[in-house]
């Protein structure tokens, strides 16, 4: 995923095992550029309860799962969700 391009240094260059609280200290000021605004480091990670990491891997899927909606594209939106029985669905819009 393309959303943590400035970041991916951190994940490869901290030592691990890692806590929260070192990618924190660490890497808190970085900033994350996402789709709809940015966040730091430390506003992700300090959502989440302390963990520790044991790799690069571990820390980044934390990451991953701990950004703001400011993360997603349009909110609410799927084109794969199934209509349901009585709808007609969306009208089809052609890019």
């Amino acid at each position: 995923m393309r959303l943590f391009d400035n970041a991916t240094e951190m994940f490869t260059t901290q030592e691990y095992p890692a806590t929260t609280t070192d990618l924190i200290d660490s890497h808190g000021h970085l900033t994350l550029e996402l789709p709809n605004g940015s966040e730091t480091i430390a506003d992700v990670l300090g959502r989440m309860t302390e963990e520790t990491y044991d790799n690069a891997e571990e820390a980044r899927l934390a990451t991953y799962s701990a950004v703001s909606q400011k993360a997603i594209g349009r909110k609410g939106y799927s084109d794969r969700d199934p209509i349901c029985m009585g709808e007609d669905g969306p009208d089809e819009v052609s890019f």
